[in-house]
């Protein structure tokens, strides 16, 4: 067997060391929520996992907050105080902001990532709706691709191109989430479907929404969406090689498993009105076994695509946000000679370190 290969912080990134009862707690909520989300998380490495599973928990209860907020309540500014804590180091007291304050603690979490996420759960508390797939585009980058940049992040260093790749897979499975989950929509009064393709399809859609039904009018928008999907899914299926090794099959298998919810809604008639689509829990162990197989096979796109549109800030703020910290070595952007300072500067810091606890044991 071959050694693993390493990513070049894997020693600066341990696994997040938290109290045993909060992770306990926020695996229930995982569990509680999306159940493909906590399959594919299985396969991710022990120290991408813990911090995986604490900023899946604190989104999964700050989407709660919003969704179950009383007519008189404010959510989102109780969500920006709490933000504001977690990045002043004085988390609330909630299982899910302390353990959410040691991710943004050890990994430098981008800000503006979750205040993004926080912004698309404001735009559907104000039922904001979405007359172009480009409008559902920026509501994907906001409450989905932000959590794909997250995701990557804590992953380890990565190149802008991969980040615009994790964005874009995130508003793909968000795309598979809407055309899934029309009917539940409509029942709570939202419409995510895109309104031009409804009127071309000759669906008027706030009627349609005052007396929701199946029709092959809303097929027909309804596979376009998984169309879209699936060509988001592809152009960013080339940067999962780009990933650290051991984090690899995790995400394959997240993005095989979200794009067989189309493929299983296709053979069902595309009805997302009157059910809702579930993937077998024996599909998608067999999808699990195959991306361990097929991560192998993938590879970095000789031609990178033009990054969506609608996740362009989230990437560039990321950018930013490494040139302020100095936190990420992003190695693909770098020119040869840049690469190679930058190990030899690694190299004489751990050697810096090596004798500096030589010294140290050697004290008497």
């Amino acid at each position: 067997m071959s050694t693993p290969e390493r990513t070049p912080n894997a020693e600066s990134l341990p696994t997040l060391d938290f109290d045993s009862q909060d992770l306990q707690a926020c695996v229930a909520m995982m569990q509680g929520g999306s159940k493909t989300f906590f399959a594919a998380s299985r396969l991710l490495p022990p120290r991408v996992r813990t911090a995986a599973i604490a900023l899946y928990a604190f989104c999964r209860v700050a989407d709660d907050l919003v969704d179950e907020a009383a007519a008189d309540d404010t959510p989102l500014d109780v969500l920006q105080q709490r933000l504001d804590a977690i990045y002043a180091g004085t988390p609330n007291d909630h299982v899910e902001d302390h353990a959410l304050s040691l991710v943004v603690q050890q990994y430098k979490l981008p800000r503006h990532l979750l205040d993004a996420l926080i912004e698309g759960f404001a735009w559907d508390a104000g039922g904001r709706t979405y007359d172009s797939i480009e409008d559902l585009h920026a509501y994907g980058a906001r409450v989905a691709g932000s959590v794909g940049a997250m995701m990557s992040w804590i992953m380890g260093p990565q190149s802008m191109d991969t980040l615009a790749r994790a964005c874009e897979l995130g508003v793909a499975m968000q795309l598979t989430n809407i055309a899934r989950d029309v009917g539940h929509d409509a029942s709570i009064g939202r419409l995510y479907l895109p309104r031009r393709w409804l009127v071309e399809a000759g669906v008027q859609p706030e009627a349609w929404l005052a007396q929701p039904s199946f029709t092959p009018a809303i097929a027909q928008v309804v596979e376009r969406l998984l169309d879209e999907a699936d060509r988001l899914y592809k152009q960013a299926h080339s940067g999962i090689a780009a990933l650290p090794p051991d984090c690899r099959a995790a995400i394959c298998a997240a993005s095989m498993i979200y794009a067989e919810i189309g493929h299983q809604l296709r053979r069902e008639g595309l009805d997302s009105v009157n059910k809702r689509t579930v993937v077998s829990t024996t599909r998608k162990l067999m999808l699990l076994a195959s991306a361990w197989t097929q991560v192998h096979w993938i590879r970095v796109a000789d031609h990178s695509p033009a990054p969506l549109a609608a996740i362009v800030g989230l990437v560039q703020g990321c950018q930013d946000a490494t040139q302020q910290t100095g936190n990420k070595a992003y190695f693909p952007n770098r020119a040869m000679p840049q690469r190679v300072a930058w190990m030899l500067n690694l190299f004489e810091r751990r050697e810096t370190e090596r004798l500096d606890r030589n010294a140290l044991h050697q004290t008497p």
